[in-house]
């Protein structure tokens, strides 16, 4: 059984202006962002959605087989707490290069981060910086204090980025 590493992030006592360089890197590098709620949450989109987080997540240590399309928009983009302004995606050119999905969980009182991930050629270059700090505004703009993240404990790229961002280990 895995031990996962929960974290936290303080969300309104969060500086977003020591990781604003990340996202001006990136745009100024060609990279866009935006959401699946402004690219039009459409089958079609979802579709290209499922491929980029299954191959994002194709690296997290002992993952084993990613959902199938049906499982995946059963457990992630059909329930409840999906929320299209909540997955952000990284565009260069038409191609989807990384993405980072967060999900609101009232009846927890905290925001949820599924997944930030990023192509492995685009890797290196702060763009997940840039993707969690945009998920960080939504989970701000929609009124949660909190954001919560667990990670397989041999996953230290993205354990370190969040506690670079000011995630700390959740109380057990």
């Amino acid at each position: 059984m895995v031990d996962w590493v929960k974290l936290e992030l303080d969300v309104e006592g969060f500086d977003d202006a020591g990781f604003e360089r990340y996202l001006r890197r990136a745009q100024s590098s060609g990279t866009r962002f935006t959401t699946m709620a402004d690219l039009g949450d459409a089958p079609e989109h979802r579709r290209v959605l499922y491929e980029l987080n299954r191959t994002c997540s194709a690296d997290i240590p002992d993952r084993g087989p990613f959902y199938t399309y049906d499982e995946y928009a059963a457990q992630r983009l059909d329930v409840a707490t999906y929320n299209p302004g909540g997955v952000i995606i990284a565009v260069q050119g038409d191609e989807w290069i990384g993405m980072s999905a967060t999900s609101l969980h009232p009846d927890r009182g905290h925001a949820f981060s599924d997944m930030t991930g990023v192509l492995a050629p685009h890797r290196g270059k702060g763009l997940s910086l840039a993707l969690k700090l945009l998920a960080i505004r939504f989970v701000r703009s929609s009124g949660y204090r909190r954001l919560v993240a667990f990670h397989h404990p041999q996953n230290h790229a993205a354990i370190a980025m969040n506690r670079r961002l000011g995630f700390v280990d959740q109380a057990r």
